[in-house]
């Protein structure tokens, strides 16, 4: 399975502070906002990640992350020219996808929970149609929206309704066979002028080919889109971190557990930055 990460959006909600730096670049309490998603596919397991990135910025990304050998995977890069909407990063990441599956995640989503590995791990091993998430919400207008029925079966999902079916929103963590490819070239702009994710998830619906796992309760999502988000999103890294002893995003530590780095490699790593808590917290790392 390749991953692709969509970290293009310039982050218009957020000036002034996103002026000289896109939004997947701000600080999430003590990382960059970008370590959260890519997190996340290192957690199920992926190590071919193609990241989608804003005009004229890609060398900051690279400044960052490289080509993501000292994490012990494969990052490159694609520049998405124009923001066309989420469903344009397979039309973009074509042939990085080539004939494979493929996980999708966007780069102002977080995702935490004690659990994450395995309900990834289940997510990748539906190797045919798609796995998307159901989280609750109190407005859930601002999202797309997805209706269950009486047996707890996807029935609907409405982009941004104005009267919503349910509390259930899709975050941005999505699950591909690849049909993806075929079905986005198929996609015509919605009235926003957008290729929209949420079309895509109907026609895998409409194919009787969508699985929709709703998580529970204790699952820490968070869209770090607006200020008073990203502030938040900060303030529950920081509270998470300090009641369990354990960094949430640590990609190195991530990487390690996965094995495609040493624990040795991670020591190094922390070595170099031992004036930081999070050096001194990647030399503790088993």
């Amino acid at each position: 399975m390749k991953g692709i990460l969509l970290a293009a959006g310039k982050g218009t909600r957020l000036y002034p502070m996103t002026l000289p730096l896109c939004k997947p670049l701000l600080p999430v309490y003590d990382k960059p906002l970008l370590y959260y998603p890519l997190a996340a596919l290192l957690q199920a397991g992926i190590d071919d990640i193609l990241i989608i990135v804003p005009p004229d910025e890609g060398e900051l990304f690279e400044r960052l992350l490289g080509d993501g050998s000292r994490l012990g995977v494969r990052i490159s890069y694609r520049v998405q020219p124009v923001a066309r909407g989420i469903a344009d990063a397979f039309l973009i990441g074509e042939d990085f996808i080539a004939d494979d599956s493929v996980c999708l995640v966007l780069g102002d989503n977080i995702f935490h929970e004690q659990n994450l590995p395995e309900k990834l791990a289940l997510a990748r091993a539906n190797t045919t149609g798609a796995t998307i998430f159901g989280y609750y919400v109190d407005d859930p207008r601002a999202f797309g929206v997805v209706e269950f029925d009486e047996n707890g079966r996807a029935i609907s999902i409405e982009e941004k309704p104005r009267f919503p079916k349910s509390h259930y929103i899709v975050p941005g963590l999505y699950f591909y066979d690849n049909q993806v490819v075929e079905i986005a070239k198929g996609l015509a702009p919605s009235a926003r002028g957008e290729l929209e994710i949420t079309d895509v998830n109907n026609e895998y619906l409409r194919r009787g080919a969508l699985k929709v796992v709703p998580l529970d309760e204790d699952f820490l999502w968070l869209d770090a889109g607006t200020a008073d988000n990203l502030l938040a999103a900060g303030q529950a890294v920081k509270r998470a971190q300090d009641e369990s002893g354990r960094y949430i995003a640590c990609l190195e530590e991530i990487a390690c557990s996965r094995g495609f780095i040493s624990a040795q490699q991670v020591h190094e790593q922390g070595q170099a930055q031992s004036k930081t808590l999070y050096g001194q917290y990647l030399m503790c790392v088993q």
